[in-house]
């Protein structure tokens, strides 16, 4: 069954014995991701972490923290509710390669692969337990021209961390923020930080290549507010869904709802005119004005430096609701290996087969934690003509983010892929350089 809450995904944690609780106050500014950065590079990702009392400018949050939450491959499965990531790759391998059945048996295969991708579509609720309290900013801001108060709830109530000692303030960095095709209907969501302004507002760290920008672009051009949502919490099957690259015009929600086996409820926002699933911690309902752009950053990264600080769209909160046990789910970034790698290794271990399809002499591919994410890609192949490792990589960067990866590295279907070690030990002992490498010019990663 899927996950009614992410406490109860916490409590899954906490009975598997991958979870720790911090009871001791701890504060949000620095010290919680001091304390997360040594348990993520313990050996196998260490535990999750619920901190009971964090300190938000010398008082206690009344929400506590959890971080780390699928920083390992056992809580990776524990998160999308299977005994091993293979599994779910098997499930899509056999959607993909499905044909008309032969007998009987089959045949009941195939109506159960259909009724879960019929179950997978989201419905609408009218009421929700992320709307259990409502605090409207925008409407207390109208009838009372005043700026919110200190004793109003706003995001400085939320224990938002400071992770580096050089950010340039608190970032929200579990977001799924939601947006939708002005055009189409489309819906998106994608993981993008946002670092704290003031009581209000933030920043939308969009990238030119995410959808989301791309939906920021066209409300531009229509002279329009965009309606965005932040949804935190929940079922972790969402934020999984939202870091995957799917295809465009794969809803993320209906991959979640693939993944949970279950359908997800959905439910209108009290302010702007989006939905959002209905059983997350935290919703943030607000819009981004068309044209109006801040500095950014500075903001510890996963390569180990900071980015420099840049303009990016200004999010404006116009209604925060959320659970009354609401727990605040947040992660940090910086060197490897951090939880962001065990995210990103079961993405790509659960599209495997869709590279699979596209490249049928594959047999497995990995993304080393040494190359943050796509920097470094091993792949092995049933090589069967010369160069044919040459047109496997090139069709890999020619696939989505994969335009961004700096080295692939192709070897020998015997080799292990996954042992770093091996692979380095084929490249040095099995190629000449002058003929077994290719230099190109491909698209630059904004971080």
């Amino acid at each position: 069954m899927a996950y009614r809450s992410f406490r109860e995904f916490l409590s899954s944690l906490e009975k598997e014995g991958e979870l720790k609780r911090i009871t001791i106050p701890v504060d949000s500014n620095l010290l919680v991701a001091e304390w997360a950065d040594r348990e993520m590079k313990s050996p196998g990702g260490g535990k999750a972490l619920l901190f009971e009392r964090p300190i938000i400018d010398g008082t206690t949050s009344e929400f506590p923290v959890a971080i780390n939450t699928m920083g390992s491959r056992r809580r990776m499965a524990l998160a999308l509710q299977v005994s091993d990531i293979a599994d779910i790759a098997q499930e899509i391998q056999l959607i993909l390669k499905a044909k008309p059945p032969t007998d009987l048996r089959e045949g009941w295969s195939l109506l159960k692969q259909g009724i879960h991708l019929l179950h997978a579509r989201p419905k609408h609720v009218r009421e929700a337990a992320c709307q259990e309290v409502v605090h409207e900013i925008e409407k207390r801001s109208k009838t009372n021209t005043q700026r919110p108060t200190l004793n109003d709830f706003t995001l400085r109530d939320l224990p938002i961390l400071k992770c580096w000692p050089k950010d340039g303030g608190r970032f929200i960095t579990l977001a799924n923020v939601h947006t939708r095709d002005p055009e189409t209907g489309a819906r998106n969501v994608g993981i993008y930080r946002m670092q704290v302004y003031d009581q209000r507002t933030t920043g939308m760290h969009w990238q030119l290549h995410k959808v989301g920008a791309r939906h920021g672009k066209r409300y531009y051009e229509r002279g329009e507010r965009m309606p965005v949502a932040v949804t935190l919490g929940g079922d972790p099957v969402y934020t999984f869904a939202a870091t995957a690259p799917l295809p465009d015009g794969l809803d993320e929600l209906l991959f979640a709802g693939f993944l949970r086996r279950k359908s997800i409820e959905l439910v209108r926002c009290k302010t702007i005119d989006l939905d959002v699933p209905a059983d997350v911690d935290f919703v943030l309902e607000g819009y981004v004005q068309p044209g109006e752009m801040r500095p950014e950053g500075p903001f510890g990264d996963h390569t180990g430096f900071y980015t420099a600080v840049e303009d990016y769209p200004v999010f404006h909160v116009t209604a925060i609701t959320h659970r009354r046990d609401a727990v605040y789910p947040t992660t940090i970034v910086g060197k490897p290996p951090m939880e962001d790698y065990y995210i990103g290794d079961a993405c790509v271990r659960i599209l495997l087969p869709v590279f699979k399809m596209n490249f049928p002499e594959i047999v497995d591919m990995t993304l080393p934690p040494e190359g943050v994410f796509h920097n470094l890609v091993f792949v092995s192949i049933r090589k069967q003509y010369p160069y044919q490792a040459f047109k496997v990589m090139h069709g890999l960067w020619g696939m989505g983010q994969m335009m961004f990866s700096k080295y692939i590295v192709a070897v020998d279907e015997d080799c292990d892929v996954h042992n770093t070690s091996e692979v380095l030990f084929r490249l040095c002992a099995n190629t000449d350089p002058a003929r077994d490498t290719t230099v190109i010019k491909n698209p630059s990663d904004s971080l």
